[in-house]
């Protein structure tokens, strides 16, 4: 560990953390309402933030979600690839799970792959401090007295609870920007040994710690064992241990605001399990659809809801609580893939879903229960958060980077050669050097091995290899250039035939007309191809307006489509013409001109 004088400014921050007084500080001020909160909180104010873990760019954006608008990115590393193999890169890899200290001063960052938590003021977006912990921790919390940061170890079998003020003090150099970020700082000194004051067992690979609305207890579970542990805060003693889960692997839990119930998703089997926190014995389990991700809550004048994103139907599910028997009361389609990490506003009007494989957050209104705006941010969002009273009015913090911002994302459906029934996707992200191509899929064979090809018209190329295990599932990860130069991802048998198939475009010949519809924030058929003289007729069948804009309006431009409402343009000259919805920037489509 290495001390040193302490700065001004993180003085401040570890009084803020604390609840200390220092004269001019928000620790004499009354507390923000964090959410989820019961009613009465106030409302969303230009001090809140929203914030999300960006596991591909390495970086945290930072959201004001009066006005829903990207403030910009903190980076924590470097974006993929770039220097990260290096033996001398010694910044963040795999930003994922965040948390906050309850009064809104500190934003804790946990980076699976470097084994950190770091401390941002949110003040200042500076780094506060940084600490290093055993293998893989995937989530953290601050404690409600402020004073301890309790980190989740996935790779271990234990919770990890550090003193925040022996991170800060041990982080208090001021932070150098790292070089190409953009200007924010990554570089800070670390706190290498003296923060963790208590580990405290669990069972193998702790997923997640959450804390009780009224502080007394910590629940913890688990990616390797089918338990929920619930935790003494005061003492640091296991006080319960719930076993026989209906899944071994659960990422995310959440804590109702009133204290009654918690809340678990499986992600591995589609399923949220509901547990009584007085009992603390299963309520019910809820089949909720494949790659259940995270929960959240909100409280209505009429019940409490619970919002559930489910990654492998690009929908959020709603669920009006009511002890053993939930009942869904609506499937709000998210307006791009993977939705993920979720969190309300105080106030419960609004809440906030980071979507995985978009770069982007929704925003939904809990009354209509839609989708009323998209923000893009950093790449691939993970954790996400709102934070109240983080922004001190006038002090501006400092400057945010841009870094993970503006990269083309494309989402492509996955032929697999004589499995008609497969259900694969290729996400493909621009990176500043190279694309890369993440392929999942589910209801493979079992055991199978097949090819990842990248593939146009005339060319077809082996850039991967995806292995299905026992449950028929599959992923696989390749970096090469496709932006520009490939449209298509298929899978072959390994050994299979790698020779290029044809584009399945919809083809209409000349004088005639090829038909769009716009369902579920998609244009389907995509890409749709005529011949000069051709028309094409979008139809939108969403309950959101829509648009279908070419970036020259002047080829492609349909005005604001309200539900139901159609437009037709006839195109004279030959070309490729890709087109998307000025409403929701990740709906993307093409027409091909022959």
């Amino acid at each position: 560990m290495r001390f040193m004088r302490v700065p001004t400014h993180l003085l401040a921050v570890i009084a803020l953390a604390l609840g200390l007084s220092m004269g001019m500080t928000r620790a004499q001020e009354a507390a923000p309402v964090q959410a989820p909160a019961l009613l009465g909180a106030p409302p969303i104010s230009p001090a809140d933030r929203v914030y999300t873990a960006d596991q591909v760019s390495n970086t945290v954006s930072v959201i004001d979600p009066s006005t829903n608008t990207l403030l910009g990115t903190i980076p924590l590393g470097k974006p993929r690839l770039g220097p990260l193999l290096s033996p001398i890169y010694y910044d963040e890899v795999n930003v994922h799970g965040l948390g906050f200290a309850p009064n809104g001063a500190l934003l804790d960052v946990i980076s699976v792959t470097t084994n950190s938590a770091t401390l941002i003021d949110t003040a200042t977006n500076r780094i506060a401090g940084q600490a290093y912990l055993e293998r893989a921790p995937h989530e953290g919390f601050i404690s409600p007295d402020g004073k301890e940061l309790w980190v989740a170890v996935r790779g271990e079998n234990y919770v990890a609870v550090l003193d925040v003020a022996t991170v800060v003090a041990a982080g208090a150099a001021e932070a150098t920007p790292s070089a190409g970020t953009g200007g924010v700082g990554a570089a800070t000194p670390r706190a290498l040994a003296g923060a963790e004051v208590a580990r405290i067992a669990t069972g193998p690979g702790p997923g997640m710690v959450v804390f009780s609305p009224d502080g007394a207890f910590a629940y913890v579970n688990h990616s390797e064992s089918a338990e929920l542990v619930k935790i003494d805060v005061a003492s640091h003693q296991v006080v319960g241990r719930l076993t026989g889960l209906v899944s071994p692997f659960s990422p995310n839990l959440a804590v109702s605001p009133d204290g009654k119930e918690i809340w678990l998703t499986h992600k591995d089997v589609g399923k949220v399990t509901v547990v009584d926190a007085g009992t603390f014995q299963v309520l019910t389990v809820l089949d909720t659809g494949p790659v259940t991700n995270h929960i959240n809550f909100v409280t209505k004048s009429d019940a409490g809801y619970a919002y559930v994103t489910v990654g492998g139907m690009d929908a959020t599910l709603v669920y009006r609580r009511n002890g053993a028997n939930p009942e869904r009361v609506a499937e709000i389609k998210n307006s791009g893939s993977t939705p993920h990490g979720i969190w309300p506003s105080p106030d419960n009007t609004r809440v906030y879903v980071g979507l995985e494989n978009a770069d982007a957050v929704d925003v939904i209104d809990t009354d209509a229960m839609k989708v009323v705006a998209t923000i893009r941010i950093g790449q691939s969002p993970q954790a996400l958060v709102y934070v109240a009273g983080t922004a001190v009015p006038g002090s501006g913090g400092e400057p945010l980077s841009r870094q993970g911002l503006d990269l083309r994302i494309e989402t492509l459906q996955v032929q697999v050669e004589g499995q008609a029934e497969a259900k694969v996707t290729a996400f493909v992200r621009e990176l500043p050097t190279t694309d890369m191509i993440e392929v999942t899929g589910r209801d493979l064979p079992a055991g199978a091995v097949y090819t990842v090809l990248v593939e146009n018209d005339g060319e077809a190329v082996p850039v991967g290899e995806v292995v299905v295990t026992p449950k028929g599932q599959g992923m696989t990860l390749a970096f090469t250039g496709f932006f520009d130069r490939y449209d298509r991802v298929r899978l072959v048998p390994k050994g299979g035939e790698a020779s290029p198939v044809a584009s399945p475009a919809a083809d209409v010949g000349g004088g005639e007309t090829a038909v769009v519809d716009i369902k579920d924030f998609r244009y389907n058929p995509d890409p749709v191809e005529i011949s000069v003289g051709g028309t094409v007729s979008w139809t939108n069948g969403d309950a959101e307006p829509h648009t279908a804009t070419a970036r020259d309006r002047e080829v492609l431009q349909s005005g604001t489509l309200e539900p139901g409402e159609s437009f037709t343009e006839t195109f004279e000259q030959p070309g490729t013409y890709d087109y998307f919805c000025e409403f929701h920037s990740n709906m993307k489509g093409t027409v091909v001109v022959r």
